[in-house]
């Protein structure tokens, strides 16, 4: 049974199109959230999406992509935190439907993507980056964090990184949800 949901979440054509209709379906997902959404959770999802927000502009702010392997801020606790930070971010933004079932529901479906990807991921990284990204893996747990990695900046931030990476652009979109969210909670627009 578990091996038939990891063929599915591995699956390149469902990835493909998946892909290919993301904008769309992240379109009807916000629509769908604001319309139906249970305005007294509007704080308790907006606190905890941000709190995955802000772990992905961490994220941004230390890495390097595609120029060095990333062992610094949040990467020295955890090999994986912008998944973790994305979980976060949707999470706070179901949490304002008030149904718990889907909050379980979705955790079931992210962690399977996640664990999924994750794998992909860290076999493609394995050729271009070498011995250094094995000691790494070996080093850093994937998903949970852990003590620092030796030789790590747990305090690191770089705005030109975050810049690099799209980070603002990524919160700017956050914030538009949720102020979408507080102007159909404060004014009942739709």
């Amino acid at each position: 049974m578990l091996d038939a949901v990891h063929d599915l979440f591995n699956s390149p054509t469902l990835r493909k199109v998946l892909l290919k209709s993301r904008v769309l379906l992240g379109v009807l997902a916000v629509a769908a959230l604001v319309w139906k959404m249970d305005p007294r959770w509007l704080l308790p999802g907006f606190l905890v999406s941000m709190f995955g927000e802000a772990i992905q502009l961490w994220c941004f702010a230390s890495l390097d992509k595609g120029r060095t392997l990333a062992f610094n801020g949040p990467y020295a606790l955890v090999r994986n935190p912008m998944y973790l930070g994305r979980y976060f971010i949707l999470l706070g933004g179901l949490m304002l439907l008030g149904r718990w079932w889907l909050l379980v529901l979705f955790t079931v479906i992210y962690y399977f993507y996640m664990v999924n990807r994750v794998k992909r991921e860290e076999e493609y990284l394995r050729g271009p980056l070498g011995a250094p990204y094995e000691e790494y893996l070996r080093t850093v747990n994937r998903f949970l964090p852990g003590a620092p990695k030796p030789g790590s900046r747990l305090a690191f931030w770089d705005w030109k990184l975050l810049k690099r990476n799209h980070g603002t652009t990524n919160l700017v979109a956050t914030l538009a949800f949720w102020v979408a969210a507080w102007a159909r909670a404060r004014y009942g627009l739709g």
